[in-house]
């Protein structure tokens, strides 16, 4: 027997509805886990804010003194600290990728980790083995020749091992682990540009500038002793160029863009700022020969220690 029209169109609208309630639930679940599209992500910005303050800055700090305890033959708690760092991390920026606004295609997701991972661990070495030398009298503010305990060196094969750690600490170390760095906020950034001018306009509070000043200071300090000037200096011309492109295009940056924006250029300031206090310092301009003069925080605190 055929149904009647009128049966079949009421089974037709009660499916439309199923449909669509299904659609509507999974779309607020989505929200709640990921947060609103264009929404401010606070639980990784302030985790972010956090560990860098404690697994990165406050690292040296507890090798240093905390440490003391510690077999020089051992890893110390500092060391642990920066191997939480590295994989908190690299976490934390891979979630940040995947909420960008425009899909981050996954192998950029894969190599921007990968490389990330691979020179902080480097790092974690070459700086461990530094903070065993400091406490047998190494002075960071030398270079690796003018310090009295390589010179003290009779083997001409050691001195150039101690050079070999060094450029591992500070050359290869940094730069591929802040490449990855700058190189995934770059991504991210792109991607924080939309057509809708609401997610740039509400969200800012008390807590959001607070974040935001934390954030900056840390990452002077990130700038100033990882010693890559000119990357950020790079990272930060090109965000702007992203801007302007995208402002002429009719497009709107997200609140999580502005806030990158704001941190990169508020480094920035603070970066002139130490680099006019510390300008005409006669050791730190030995060490620090290069046109774009920017001593390290770490090598100031050693000159007037020892």
């Amino acid at each position: 027997l055929l149904s009647h029209p009128l049966h079949m169109s009421s089974q037709v609208r009660q499916r439309k509805q199923v449909a669509t309630l299904h659609s509507t639930t999974t779309t607020t679940i989505e929200t709640q886990e990921n947060g609103p599209v264009g929404g401010f992500h606070w639980s990784l910005w302030v985790l972010l804010c956090i560990e860098n303050w404690v697994l990165d800055f406050g690292r040296p700090i507890l090798a240093l003194y905390v440490s003391v305890s510690f077999p020089l033959s051992l890893p110390s708690i500092g060391d642990y600290c920066h191997l939480l760092y590295n994989v908190i991390t690299a976490l934390i920026l891979i979630n940040l990728l995947q909420r960008s606004l425009t899909p981050v295609p996954k192998i950029i997701q894969d190599l921007l980790t990968i490389f990330f991972v691979m020179g902080a661990s480097i790092h974690l070495v070459g700086d461990s083995f530094s903070h065993r030398l400091i406490h047998c009298g190494y002075q960071l503010h030398l270079s690796v020749r003018d310090n009295p305990i390589i010179k003290n060196l009779s083997q001409p094969c050691l001195i150039n091992s101690f050079e070999l750690m060094y450029f591992y600490d500070e050359k290869m170390g940094h730069e591929l682990w802040y490449i990855p760095l700058f190189g995934t906020y770059l991504v991210y950034f792109y991607g924080c540009f939309s057509d809708s001018k609401v997610s740039a306009t509400s969200g800012y509070s008390i807590s959001y500038f607070v974040l935001l000043i934390m954030s900056v200071v840390y990452h002077w300090y990130l700038v100033t002793e990882g010693q890559l000037i000119e990357i950020f200096l790079i990272s930060l011309f090109l965000m702007f160029v992203i801007l302007i492109f995208n402002m002429s295009r009719q497009k709107y940056i997200d609140i999580n863009g502005v806030f990158l924006l704001l941190l990169n250029t508020g480094t920035l300031f603070l970066v002139i700022a130490w680099v006019s206090y510390l300008w005409d310092d006669p050791v730190l301009r030995v060490k620090y020969p290069s046109l774009l003069y920017v001593p390290e925080p770490w090598s100031y605190w050693s000159l007037h220690h020892f």
